[in-house]
């Protein structure tokens, strides 16, 4: 690596930490004082805030990393032009594929370090922040379970499983009921194809009742439909909705061979994919940014003074570009990977479009 590009580099990476440092700084402070008085009016210590926080701070990094890259490249950019030495290495002959390309290195460079990240620390930080913010704070007592495609949950007088393909709706497949003695035998056994609940109760379709008339003789009765007075609702049930943050990227491609249903199977695609498209967002979003810069600079004499500011809405029409993306994927709209690639496409070859005509 020359002297140029090791200069280069260093100025990225200065400022990437920077940049980090002063956003996770106004972060954890907004958060702090939104969260202090719950962890108080749980009689919660001090020393529980203070790991709450510092477990945070993987999260929080890979939530603003795509913004971080942006802004550590155009700063960094910024910076040599305000100071003319972009200048001084363009007249001197110096092509802008060469001064960029140090910037792109430390982008890829970090992207690879988000995604090391979400494999083996995210996982374990996640899960202790979800513990304590939810369990001990929240005082929301995980009641069930998930896996391979079904929900297993322990009520107050008997155990609950079935599939929800639709989690916002409470509508559920392959729905049982079990009751069980205190000497562990199973009393009564409700099951159905399908199940509903409203405000009238539970409603279940085509099903069948079997009931213990003694220690070795059940009798079954079959219904076409039917209301039951089971003890929860879907309400009552508490499963974590953030369980896919708390998995490592091979857990989570994992989980999509290990589904039942195609709309559980898209989900858990679109949890993959979305969880790789976010860790590589700032690369596509620098290629679009940095020749809004040289834009910016050539026309007005301005560099970061207007290069900053629209960079961040360009991040923020990003994010919502890529949340609604990702929503569109998750009702099976669109692929998961379309909606995962497609807003890469579009800025890195825009980005690649005005970086080429910049530097010819």
């Amino acid at each position: 690596m020359t002297i140029l590009n090791r200069y280069i580099l260093s100025q990225f990476v200065r400022t990437f930490f920077i940049v980090a440092a002063a956003f996770l700084s106004l972060y954890i402070l907004i958060d702090f004082f939104e969260k202090v008085d719950n962890f108080m009016e749980a009689g919660k210590s001090f020393g529980l805030i203070l790991r709450f926080f510092i477990l945070s701070i993987p999260f929080i990094i890979d939530m603003l990393g795509p913004i971080l890259i942006l802004l550590a490249g155009i700063i960094s950019l910024g910076v040599l032009s305000h100071s003319n030495e972009l200048t001084a290495m363009m007249a001197s002959g110096i092509h802008m594929r060469t001064i960029i390309k140090p910037i792109l290195i430390g982008a890829l460079i970090f992207t690879m370090l988000f995604l090391a990240m979400a494999q083996w620390l995210l996982p374990r930080t996640i899960a202790a922040t979800n513990t304590i913010w939810y369990e001990e704070v929240k005082g929301k007592i995980p009641l069930g379970i998930y896996r391979n495609g079904r929900y297993y949950y322990k009520g107050k007088e008997g155990f609950y499983s079935f599939a929800r393909p639709w989690p916002g709706k409470n509508i559920f497949h392959d729905f049982s009921y079990s009751s069980w003695s205190p000497d562990h035998r199973l009393e009564t056994l409700v099951s159905a194809k399908k199940a509903e609940w409203n405000e009238a109760g539970w409603q279940l379709t085509n099903g069948q009742v079997q009931s213990n008339v003694n220690p070795v003789q059940y009798l079954t009765r079959l219904f076409d439909k039917q209301t039951f007075p089971f003890p929860e609702n879907p309400n009552s049930f508490f499963v974590p909705e953030y369980q896919s943050a708390e998995l490592s990227l091979t857990q989570l491609f994992q989980a999509m061979h290990k589904q039942d249903t195609h709309g559980e199977t898209v989900i858990a695609q679109t949890n993959f994919y979305g969880r790789i498209s976010y860790t590589l967002l700032g690369i596509p979003l620098l290629f679009l940014g940095l020749p809004v810069l040289l834009i910016s600079y050539r026309k007005w004499g301005k560099d970061l003074s207007v290069a900053i500011p629209v960079s961040c809405g360009m991040a923020f029409l990003a994010w919502g570009m890529w949340g609604a993306l990702q929503s569109l994927a998750r009702v099976d709209y669109i692929s998961p990977v379309l909606a995962a690639s497609l807003i890469h496409a579009i800025f890195g070859c825009s980005g690649f479009f005005l970086l080429h005509k910049q530097g010819s």
